[in-house]
């Protein structure tokens, strides 16, 4: 004989940890998603700029690809996911499917080779910060993609004046003296992820045309 349900119980769609991190991991990408639609309507409407935009879907369709890997088979294809949830997202769909920001994808006013360096380097500063947030400390882990971080960043006019730069080829240097096998300390990590974070909002504050540099 079944057990009376209960009307005053919680429905849970989980029964189990697993269970439960795979629905929030769903549910974050469905609101990548659903963020990603609402940037590309504010871009086609200049309610943000070029340089705004850029940068802001670029780390959209990054992390969308991380979500991606995460959730794995339940997610066979974007077209599934969106039509089991019944997302009406067509301008999110057309980014993901391109993979690149429009600003790459069409000329923009401030060229097609300017819009893919910030899409690049925006990647860039994303992919090394979320490897130090994934705790790598290594030498051989932390020095390939610092050293073409700070290569896209060097493409940009006026970047060697900017204080962030000073500071990533100072640890390239740190990295460089170390062996491979060596590791960054706790202090050391925390102080090089505040360098970067440093880095990236100035970086951000000159594509906005901001000359003031972040303090």
């Amino acid at each position: 004989m079944s057990m009376p349900i209960s009307l005053d119980e919680e429905v849970r769609l989980y029964a189990n940890n697993s269970e439960r991190e795979k629905y929030n991991t769903l549910a974050t990408l469905y609101g990548i998603i659903v963020a990603l639609e609402y940037l590309e309507r504010a871009y086609v409407r200049d309610s943000i700029t070029s340089a705004e935009y850029s940068p802001a879907c670029t780390r959209l369709l990054s992390q969308y690809k991380t979500m991606v890997k995460l959730v794995g088979s339940d997610v066979p294809n974007t077209n599934e996911f969106m039509k089991r949830y019944r997302m009406d997202h067509p301008a999110a769909l057309h980014r993901i499917k391109v993979g690149v920001p429009a600003t790459v994808e069409h000329s923009s006013e401030a060229g097609p080779e300017t819009g893919k360096w910030i899409a690049e380097t925006t990647e860039s500063f994303i992919t090394f910060m979320d490897g130090l947030k994934l705790r790598m400390k290594a030498k051989d882990q932390l020095h390939p993609m610092l050293q073409e971080l700070v290569t896209l960043y060097a493409r940009f006019k006026g970047s060697k004046d900017w204080e962030g730069r000073s500071r990533m080829v100072s640890w390239l240097i740190t990295l460089n003296g170390m062996k491979v096998s060596e590791e960054l300390t706790e202090e050391q990590v925390r102080q090089l992820m505040f360098d970067v974070e440093h880095a990236y909002a100035e970086f951000l504050r000159s594509l906005s045309g901001e000359k003031n540099p972040v303090s």
